[in-house]
């Protein structure tokens, strides 16, 4: 998905001139072609996460449009307060992307996950929250980034992410996409591991229970209508996302319902628990270690149908 992300940036930064790319001496293997193209608009400020934000901030303040861009939560926790202080309080035209969203860096460990990152990105005014699942909501995803005029905070997969969409797709800050329909239940997800919900919902097929999916590719601003809907038509909701159970998506879907004053719908949220990330493994064993396998969504839809 990184590789989908550099390859849509360098498409549109030889279109607008305005496009600059701001780095904590991060991301070598990918940025290369866009540090070659445009030497003047590439700015390397070493292992400074602080300066490289407020950098960034400096340069869109003069009509640009600046991206950051570091691993998992190098790019956010490390430099929350210049998010908060410089970016989202003067509404800057910066674009957060992180690489490795969740626990793709898995063998690494707990240094490099990003499972906090969607509660506090979306706690911040003015800044846009976006989780692509696969690589054509990742690719449309940077056209609407540069779209959107002020903050975008946009997670990234890391690589080899399989697709959850056949074919085109139709992506718009704030509006989810459908992926599939049904009745029975809907399972509303961010983010790549969403590709366990597909599978969930094949499973399920096989069964006769027909459960909708919709990818909330924007966790903030969020879906409200999609949400409201499969409420009202499926009467069961279950949200997975790959990130603390805390704030996340979640955490968002509930409060939709809530605010929509939505009764009598059975709710149940797959995510990680309310801990420190201590085991090391791959990304998908983890997941499974977790409660995040194809096979703990099945029976978490089950459970509440």
């Amino acid at each position: 998905m990184r590789t989908a992300f550099n390859d849509e940036l360098l498409s549109i930064a030889k279109e607008k001139s305005n496009i600059f790319m701001i780095l904590a001496d991060i991301g070598y293997g990918e940025i290369e072609a866009f540090a070659n193209s445009f030497p003047d608009r590439f700015i390397n400020c070493g292992v400074a996460e602080q300066n490289m934000t407020g950098v960034a901030c400096g340069v869109a303040m003069e009509g640009n449009i600046a991206i950051t861009y570091s691993i998992a939560n190098f790019p956010t926790l490390r430099c929350l307060e210049q998010i908060r202080n410089d970016v989202c309080y003067h509404n800057a035209n910066v674009k957060i992307v992180i690489i490795g969203g969740g626990m793709a860096y898995g063998p690494l460990g707990i240094s490099h996950h990003s499972t906090e990152d969607l509660a506090i990105m979306r706690a911040l005014p003015n800044l846009v929250v976006l989780a692509p699942c696969d690589i054509p909501e990742a690719r449309a995803a940077v056209h609407a980034m540069i779209a959107h005029k002020g903050p975008v905070y946009y997670r990234c997969g890391y690589k080899k992410e399989k697709n959850i969409h056949e074919g085109k797709i139709n992506f718009e800050i704030g509006k989810s996409i459908t992926v599939k329909d049904g009745t029975d239940a809907a399972i509303i997800f961010c983010g790549t591991v969403g590709y366990n919900a597909k599978l969930a919902a094949e499973k399920l097929a096989e069964e006769n229970i027909s459960v909708r999916l919709v990818s909330m590719h924007t966790v903030k601003p969020i879906d409200k209508e999609a949400i409201i809907k499969a409420a009202k038509e499926t009467g069961a909701i279950v949200t997975l996302e790959e990130h603390n159970i805390m704030g996340g998506l979640g955490s968002a879907v509930g409060e939709v319902l809530m605010d929509a004053g939505i009764s009598g719908v059975k709710c149940k949220r797959i995510a990680l628990p309310d801990i420190n990330v201590s085991l090391i493994g791959s990304q998908e064993w983890l997941r499974d270690k977790y409660g995040m396998g194809e096979d703990d969504i099945v029976k978490a839809v089950k459970a509440i149908i």
